[in-house]
């Protein structure tokens, strides 16, 4: 400033003088005063970076001293306790070493295979109930079944269900693969709770049921789950006449439904009105319609229809329709509630408001037939409870489930497994008439009447007339 100053004075002194000296020098100033300040901020910057340097080394070094200090300590301590109360240091083997390891590496520590990368998790509830003095009463409180029938379970799945060792980690046996899966049904528990109870993950809980279920469903099934032989039905047909007097009736049929959280498509469908109206809480559901025997054990499962449809919508999506309609059930009768249509092989109760003795007297009977289904269906909800509960198996994975319910269902029916009476509740299902337009047969109305006739008159119904 002070040099512009002096060029200003020197001009006005001799304004003759050309005025572009004044501004050549002026630029040159200026520019050297730009040249001054760039060079100012440089070196301020590197000042601050070798600052920064020095404090990060200081912080370093100090760190680094801390560390030495505790490995010093925790040597010391180390040395002081005993042996056994040690803790071992958590292992991260990289592959390759594990490998090349061997199996002897792995079991020298521990005395068998070394579960890596997995969290340690008790498992002591599950030891007990696998243990041979574990008592029968308590095994069967929990699995709702005998430790002979479980065996017998496990046996018949340990094809499917095992898998092999691996160098990381020993396989869950069969053992424990089924139980995880049965106690899941048996108490509709959530899966952290199994998890807890079994020592395993929660998504390893949640893989093991799908899978068990799936085995059921393959293996089981065509075992445990199929439509009776002739010889069969002729004893069945028997052993229905003795419980009501109506001939030739080969199943007790029912239809169920199933509570389930509020799917992400097709919301409509699965909306359960009655259930809805009654509860006053919004309800949504599927259903399972199932044929049972004298002695209350599946012969027929339809399963996975949304909650909205009735009776007979179901029963004319099923397969045993198709068979039916293909002649496989020709002259004889499968019971059934209200809901559905009288046909050529479905026998319902009459439905009129004004009934005579005779259509009264048939209904009591034909009620002696369906409390067989409606027990066989009470008992299944009751040993299986997740089926009362809803639950977070996927819309697509519950028919498998479901269907392994009823496969272990009539395990334990035909094995005469006893069922707790804590375990008894009540099963209420609403029940809906058929539409008239449903009516498919015109020759089951006077065959229903003869029945219902040869019933009274036959002394069947408890009164005869003289």
């Amino acid at each position: 400033m002070f040099t512009l100053l002096n060029l200003k004075i020197k001009i006005l002194q001799n304004p003759r003088r050309d005025w572009s000296i004044f501004q050549e020098k002026v630029v040159t100033i200026m520019r050297d005063m730009q040249n001054k300040k760039k060079i100012s901020s440089t070196t301020r910057k590197k000042k601050r970076n070798i600052q920064n340097l020095e404090k990060k080394q200081e912080k370093s070094e100090t760190m680094l001293d801390i560390h030495s200090n505790m490995q010093e300590h925790d040597d010391l301590k180390v040395k002081e306790e005993p042996e056994s109360n040690r803790k071992r240091p958590r292992m991260i083997i990289p592959p390759k070493l594990i490998v090349s390891a061997g199996t002897n590496a792995l079991s020298g520590a521990t005395g068998g295979h070394r579960r890596l990368w997995v969290k340690d998790r008790s498992k002591a509830w599950w030891d007990s109930c696998n243990h041979p003095d574990f008592p029968e009463a308590e095994f069967r409180k929990a699995f709702r079944m005998s430790r002979s029938t479980f065996d017998m379970i496990c046996e018949e799945l340990s094809s499917v269900v095992a898998k092999e060792d691996t160098m990381l980690r020993a396989a869950i046996p069969v053992q424990q693969r089924v139980a995880v899966c049965i106690w899941r049904l048996a108490t509709g528990e959530p899966l952290r709770l199994v998890s807890k109870k079994f020592g395993l993950g929660i998504s390893t809980c949640h893989k093991l049921v799908l899978e068990v279920c799936s085995a059921i469903k393959t293996v089981l099934m065509p075992k445990y789950l199929q439509w009776p032989s002739v010889d069969a039905l002729e004893n069945i047909k028997e052993d229905f006449e003795k419980i009501s007097g109506i001939p030739n009736v080969v199943g007790s049929m029912y239809t169920t439904h199933i509570p389930i959280i509020a799917p992400k498509i097709s919301v409509s469908a699965y909306f359960n009105r009655r259930h809805t109206e009654r509860n006053q809480k919004t309800s949504y559901s599927i259903t399972v319609q199932g044929v049972v025997d004298h002695k209350g054990v599946f012969t027929d499962c339809c399963i996975g229809w949304p909650g909205s449809m009735s009776d007979d919508q179901i029963l004319a999506k099923s397969a045993l329709y198709q068979r039916a309609n293909g002649g496989l059930l020709k002259d004889v009768w499968i019971a059934g509630t209200t809901g559905y249509p009288l046909t050529d092989w479905v026998l319902v109760p009459y439905t009129q408001q004004h009934l005579t003795w005779t259509q009264h007297a048939f209904n009591e009977k034909i009620h002696e037939v369906q409390r067989v289904s409606k027990e066989a269906f009470t008992r299944l909800k009751g040993r299986w409870t997740c089926l009362r509960k809803r639950t977070e198996v996927k819309l697509q994975d519950l028919p498998a489930v479901l269907g392994a319910c009823c496969v272990l269902h009539n395990i334990c029916e035909m094995r005469n497994e006893e069922m707790d009476s804590e375990l008894r509740f009540e099963l209420f299902d609403d029940e809906m008439i058929a539409q008239s337009s449903s009516m498919r047969s015109t020759g089951s109305m006077q065959a229903r009447d003869n029945i219902a006739h040869n019933i009274l008159h036959h002394g069947l119904a408890g009164t005869s007339f003289q």
